[in-house]
């Protein structure tokens, strides 16, 4: 497993800080289209001046002077404020995606170091619970049960594991094939995105669309990374994962959204991975003790 995720990984290091250093720069043009756009638009809908109205003459002006002249009335300039607001937003998050970057490589080397020493120690700690610790009374069930949670557990992992590759080898060859830039880059990050149901797929969509924004400008390609990746998301949510996990692995998408929420509040990005497998674990845990009958058909509702 280290070898292809360490190839994978020197593959993509160039293209991503390349577009790490490049979000001021994008930003900018993209403001700059934008401004062009609203240009083009002002010209269109500006109403055209209105001719001056000569006063008549009244009883009230015979002994006034109004010949005196009128100075114009400054207007606020808001012509660049909205490109001013695009480019900073860029700069910032282009500032903060570089500071949180340490914390979030932080968090996940500490998930894989702790997934390494729980395979390692692990077994060792459950069997010397089981076998004298008091407070486990039938041992066998004990033993049954974790036994049954690990292998469920893993197949759900193993294969939303391949379906998610599946799905990013099929969204980098469509990409190369429409001549999309750093496509193997692209690939991966919806692969790893689509880990998080549903929110995964809507983050991945926005990331694509200024990519389209990026490569082809202000134009209706600009929708072509996003729909393409959109149309093979929608096969394998819809169709894919359905039919292969069957309904026993099925759960509901509104808890599903609402677990996520209360996972990430607690341990941010790494919250976010383990959020489904962790429910999972919870509902395998329920059905095998035979308790909370409501909660598990709550679980699986759709």
């Amino acid at each position: 497993m280290i070898a292809p995720f360490t190839l994978l990984t020197v593959e993509l290091a160039e293209p991503a800080e390349r577009w790490m250093h490049s979000l001021p720069k994008i930003a900018a043009e993209i403001s700059e289209e934008i401004e062009e756009i609203s240009s083009s638009i002002d010209a269109y809908t500006t109403p055209p001046a209105a001719e001056p109205v000569e006063e008549e003459p009244s009883i009230f002006n015979w002994f006034g002077d109004d010949d005196s002249p009128k100075l114009p009335v400054a207007q606020p300039d808001t012509s660049n404020s909205v490109t001013d607001k695009i480019k900073q937003s860029g700069i910032n998050m282009g500032i903060t995606l570089f500071s949180n970057a340490p914390f979030l490589l932080a968090q996940v080397m500490a998930c894989v170091v702790l997934i390494f020493f729980l395979l390692v120690f692990g077994p060792n700690l459950f069997h010397v619970f089981i076998r004298d610790f008091p407070v486990v009374t039938d041992k066998r069930r004990a033993l049954v049960l974790v036994d049954q949670i690990q292998r469920e557990l893993s197949a759900y992992i193993v294969t939303i594991s391949i379906i998610n590759t599946c799905l990013g080898l099929a969204t980098a060859g469509a990409f190369y094939y429409l001549n999309i830039e750093d496509a193997l880059l692209w690939g991966a990050l919806v692969a790893l995105m689509n880990f998080v149901p549903y929110l995964g797929g809507i983050a991945s969509s926005m990331v694509l669309l200024v990519v389209g924004v990026v490569q082809f400008g202000l134009t209706s390609s600009a929708f072509l990374p996003a729909g393409v990746f959109l149309f093979l998301n929608i096969i394998e949510s819809q169709l894919i994962t359905p039919a292969v996990l069957g309904r026993s692995m099925q759960l509901n998408p509104l808890i599903i959204i609402i677990w996520i929420a209360i996972t990430g509040w607690l341990w941010g990005v790494v919250g976010v991975l383990l959020a489904v497998p962790i429910l999972m674990c919870v509902k395998i845990i329920l059905e095998n003790l035979g308790v909370f009958d409501h909660w598990i058909r709550l679980l699986e509702s759709k």
